[in-house]
């Protein structure tokens, strides 16, 4: 089975997420996407989530639970932080050896996927569905990709900080399945 593992925050998710995820089963090829909420990022050292570990789980269970090509994974919720890319591929493997993996991100994790933790490991395990919004990312050499475009305005980070100043948040940010956020920690 082609597996396409998407970590990330998802603080919280939104319909852009989704979009992504869709553009990965239709245009990159894979069979499933499994969203795996990150525990504490090496990149995002000092920043604590908006929401709760529970809480993004919960809103990506109820966020995808009629989408027959999504799953959710809490793996790298429940490995010691901080969640290092490497470990999740390892452990997944271990779990799922008849999965051929894939791993979701957008151009700005492409553009730093050198500076991630044993950088080789995950360039021999995995194939990289890489979405961008408007000029395609440089190919690496000796690394598998696949580059698949398109936009979506919704951003975590903007509801979040909606959510702190009492403002509305577009409806079509929010994913059906899920109603509303649930309130600030």
């Amino acid at each position: 089975m082609k597996t396409c593992l998407f970590g990330g925050s998802f603080d919280p998710i939104h319909t852009g997420h989704l979009t992504i995820a869709e553009a990965a089963v239709t245009h990159g090829g894979v069979d499933k996407v499994v969203f795996l909420p990150a525990a504490c990022s090496p990149f995002k050292t000092g920043k604590g989530a908006f929401f709760c570990a529970e809480q993004r789980l919960d809103m990506l269970y109820r966020a995808t639970q009629n989408l027959p090509w999504a799953d959710v994974s809490d793996l790298d919720l429940i490995l010691p932080p901080p969640s290092w890319s490497w470990r999740i591929v390892e452990v997944w493997q271990q779990q799922h050896p008849q999965d051929e993996l894939y791993w979701l991100m957008g151009t700005d994790q492409w553009e730093q996927l050198h500076k991630w933790a044993r950088y080789d490991y995950l360039t021999k395990h995995l194939h990289f569905i890489v979405y961008h919004r408007d000029t395609p990312p440089q190919p690496r050499n000796g690394v598998r990709s696949t580059f698949i475009s398109g936009a979506h305005p919704a951003s975590s980070s903007a509801i979040r900080k909606a959510l702190q100043n009492g403002h509305p948040i577009p409806l079509e940010w929010i994913p059906q399945g899920l109603g509303h956020y649930p309130k600030m920690n």
